[in-house]
């Protein structure tokens, strides 16, 4: 197994480094004070080739791999992983579109959308059903031939009140997951309203609120595949975005890394430098020990799914899984190992604390990811 990266992923990372620390890393602690959304610096990252990574070059994108992609994620969240994070639910929805809506819709959205001109969200979670997403009650009711009558709402949706297109899972039939439908609702249809932004912890320059629809008259021709695919292509979005999210935790991870170790360089005590203490050089040695493993579960997963392996949702799941929970961990001792300042704001430590907490909840939560992992061992061994 060869685990060098080509000349071309090196070119990719590079060019993510260079965005991160120019456009990213000198303004992410004021658009998470200021809760900002940076909408002028997604389009810029868009127009670099990374808002449609998996979109195949036939469609307008950049045609690359899920491996391709965590590298490019894993650069920009080292800056900011909020910012990051939004743009890799842009990435999945645009993957959607192109993957599984026909020629007309991709003309309709798909340039748009990798170029930026229209942000994207893509709404599953429900008030009543988040980790049980095939129990969504949101239903879209055929009017005739050609519409369907919205009535529900969706929660937690980042991009809410500020994206262009809502990629919507809808009931168009009986209950469980064949009764799920795929459409897309554009802002400023009739019916569409969205709940003040929600007040939260972490991911701070992008936002997130409700969405909800009564009575919202949505055209039949903006559903992304047959009806009864909804489901199936949540999933299918949801393997890859545990990557993504995954690849955001190692960003966040590997700069409070880098951070704590330039400071207990710096920082003296008792008439040494910290990094002269055994115990911390420990403490250093298990971060780094963590990343690494988590940087390798990450790659394999994405290797696993660009090659439709058969064990890809469980690889994925484990990767996010280990991943997200290794990383938060990694941000927590950097910020201890920074002591007082590691809690101030001028640091930034606990920015990335913040930020990398809710990985491990979204996504599917980690709990989630071990129902999963289980099932399929089991499932192998029957």
């Amino acid at each position: 197994m060869n685990f060098e990266l080509s000349e071309d992923q090196r070119a990719f990372q590079r060019t993510a480094r260079d965005f991160a620390r120019d456009r990213l890393a000198p303004n992410a602690g004021k658009w998470d004070e200021d809760k900002h959304f940076p909408a002028a610096e997604l389009r810029e990252a868009c127009q670099l080739g990374f808002g449609g990574i998996y979109v195949s070059e036939d469609h307008g994108g950049t045609g690359l791999s899920r491996l391709d992609a965590a590298l490019i994620f894993e650069e920009l969240a080292y800056a900011d992983p909020s910012t990051t994070a939004f743009l890799t639910i842009h990435n999945m929805v645009a993957g959607m579109i192109s993957r599984f809506g026909n020629d007309e819709q991709r003309g309709r959205w798909l340039a748009d959308v990798i170029g930026g001109e229209k942000f994207v969200s893509y709404c599953l979670t429900e008030p009543g059903s988040g980790s049980d997403a095939a129990a969504l009650k949101t239903r879209a009711m055929a009017e005739g031939n050609s519409e369907y009558r919205v009535n529900g709402s969706k929660a937690f949706i980042s991009g809410g009140g500020t994206a262009d297109l809502y990629v919507t899972m809808l009931r168009t039939g009986g209950e469980g997951p064949r009764g799920i439908s795929c459409v897309v609702v554009e802002n400023g249809t009739e019916g569409l309203s969205f709940g003040k932004p929600e007040q939260k912890m972490g991911w701070n320059s992008q936002p997130t609120s409700t969405v909800s629809f009564q009575d919202c008259i949505v055209p039949v021709a903006n559903r992304l595949g047959p009806e009864g695919e909804g489901f199936r292509y949540a999933m299918m979005g949801l393997d890859g975005g545990r990557i993504n999210i995954a690849a955001c935790s190692l960003g966040g991870a590997q700069a409070c890394l880098d951070a704590a170790r330039e400071y207990i360089k710096q920082r003296r005590a008792f008439g040494k430098t910290l990094s002269e203490f055994q115990a911390l050089q420990f403490k250093l040695a298990d971060m780094a020990t963590e990343l690494e493993a988590a940087r390798l579960m990450v790659h394999r997963a994405a290797v696993a799914l660009d090659n439709a392996e058969p064990d890809a949702t469980m690889r994925c799941a484990m990767a996010k899984r280990f991943a997200t929970d290794a990383c938060s961990h990694i941000c927590d001792e950097a910020l201890q190992l920074h002591g007082g300042y590691g809690y101030i704001k001028d640091y930034q430590i606990e920015r990335f604390v913040r930020d990398l907490r809710v990985h491990r909840i979204l996504e599917g939560t980690n709990e989630i990811m071990r129902v999963i992992i289980a099932r399929k061992l089991l499932e192998a061994a029957a």
